[in-house]
């Protein structure tokens, strides 16, 4: 009679590239982002706030609107430009825009009543930031290979 054993086998570990790091980041903070904002009107007043033409202190306006589109368009292209985008400028994007969401994120809590849900929606957006400016921070480098060395020696020795 066999008896069946346990497998203990490891599990396998992929490298995850730097590139689906920060889309999968940014996706998740653009939802974040947005749901935050939609169960936000589920905080009372906030339904009568916007029918009477404002949200916050700010009127209802074109203005309004196209920044808050804005706002909310840019960690969208954020996926697509961290998937396509050259290392060099894609390191530099997503840290220039991350850099830049960091204190537009933290504005969203000041005069809010609903501190916890607020509280709570920043603090994992800003971890959500972090992270993005520690992965393109800490981009993996590749070294010069020996081939490439030696070219570079003979162009320099055929242009001196």
């Amino acid at each position: 009679m066999r008896t069946l054993q346990p497998t203990t086998a490891t599990l396998e570990d992929q490298r995850i590239p730097v590139r689906a790091k920060l889309a999968a980041t940014w996706t998740s903070f653009m939802f974040l982002y947005a749901y935050v904002d939609i169960l936000n009107f589920f905080t009372p007043g906030v339904i009568q706030d916007i029918l009477a033409g404002k949200v916050f202190k700010f009127d209802l306006s074109q203005t309004f609107s196209t920044t808050a589109l804005t706002l909310v368009a840019i960690p969208i292209l954020m996926v697509v430009l961290s998937m396509t985008l050259p290392a060099q400028a894609n390191r530099v994007t997503n840290l220039t825009v991350a850099s830049l969401y960091i204190p537009v994120t933290a504005f969203n809590v000041v005069g809010e009543s609903w501190l916890y849900f607020y509280g709570l929606g920043i603090v994992l957006e800003l971890i959500l930031l972090a992270l993005i400016v520690r992965y393109a921070w800490t981009w993996p480098r590749t070294a010069p290979s020996a081939t490439s060395l030696d070219d570079e020696t003979v162009r320099a020795q055929q242009q001196a």
